[in-house]
């Protein structure tokens, strides 16, 4: 008898095939990313990055100088609108909370023991609530590995609802790692399963111990984001995260969400890019030279 778990992820269309995804990828690139190269795409990709830093050599005086770039982006490029998020560990927050000027941009942390979610589901809890109290708008989990491969969905899912709850009003973004996940299957049922506990954002990747962002795992994500959608009518955001660096993987994203989802996604409160490196090289092609910014 097939339990509530399976019984949602078989309710759901979307592919599991890898082969048929890969054709989907490759179709949809081909004929549609060229009409996306262009400024006022790279313009609007700029605004969705998630600036981050999360080395574990992060000061409080480094994120302070590190939030400091993002305020003096607005005076000194006023004609582009700036990044949607600053994304620090989560005992930053009240550091980025102090220094951060321009109102539009939110604060992002990650939790939840990232990047291996590998800690006990209290001090996840724990942790989320004192990054909301240090500041957070938006908090990034990864899903529990572990807990997916052994089957156990049922704790897989009360792990991420209890943080969802412990989130309050802020967003939590779900991190799927799927360079771990590996197969178009399991990123299905990941997927299901993070969109029905709550999620507000699927994730691809941490980017840190396994394969970042695949376009072919984007795909995954993207069309269980439609079905769900679909069967509920809430809108759930996409972010590509790990490795994304240059403009022209950036734009290979945007159009996978462009043509799979409906336009009202191709806004910064539901398409994010999470990146380090990423916002140097949009600079240096919005403006036409090279720029090292941040």
């Amino acid at each position: 008898m097939a339990d509530k778990y399976t019984e949602a992820i078989q309710s759901f269309k979307v592919t599991g095939d890898d082969v048929a995804v890969k054709l989907a990828v490759d179709k949809i690139i081909n004929e549609h990313l060229a009409e996306n190269k262009n400024g006022d795409v790279y313009k609007f990709l700029f605004n969705c990055i998630d600036l981050t830093t999360l080395k574990s050599t992060d000061s409080p005086q480094s994120v302070a100088d590190f939030t400091e770039r993002v305020n003096a982006f607005d005076e000194e490029h006023p004609e582009l609108n700036n990044v949607a998020a600053i994304c620090v560990y989560p005992n930053f927050a009240q550091v980025v909370r102090t220094v951060l000027d321009v109102s539009s941009v939110k604060i992002a942390c990650v939790s939840g023991g990232f990047p291996s979610s590998q800690t006990f589901p209290e001090v996840k809890i724990a942790e989320t609530a004192l990054a909301i109290d240090g500041g957070a708008d938006e908090i990034d989990i990864v899903l529990n590995l572990g807990n997916f491969f052994d089957g156990d969905y049922e704790e897989v899912t009360t792990e991420i609802d209890e943080i969802h709850h412990a989130c309050r009003d802020a967003r939590l973004k779900v991190i799927l790692e799927t360079g771990a996940l590996k197969t178009a299957e399991n990123i299905k049922k990941a997927s299901i399963l993070a969109l029905y506990s709550g999620a507000d954002f699927l994730k691809t990747s941490t980017g840190k111990e396994y394969p970042g962002a695949s376009l072919e795992a984007a795909y995954v994500m993207i069309q269980c984001i439609k079905e769900y959608h679909e069967k509920t009518g809430r809108m759930v955001g996409f972010k590509c995260s790990g490795g994304v660096a240059t403009t022209a993987e950036a734009v290979a994203y945007y159009t996978l969400v462009k043509e799979i989802l409906d336009e009202k996604w191709l806004t910064s409160q539901f398409f994010r890019i999470g990146a380090s490196r990423l916002a140097n090289n949009l600079l240096s092609d919005i403006l036409g030279e090279e720029t090292k910014f941040f």
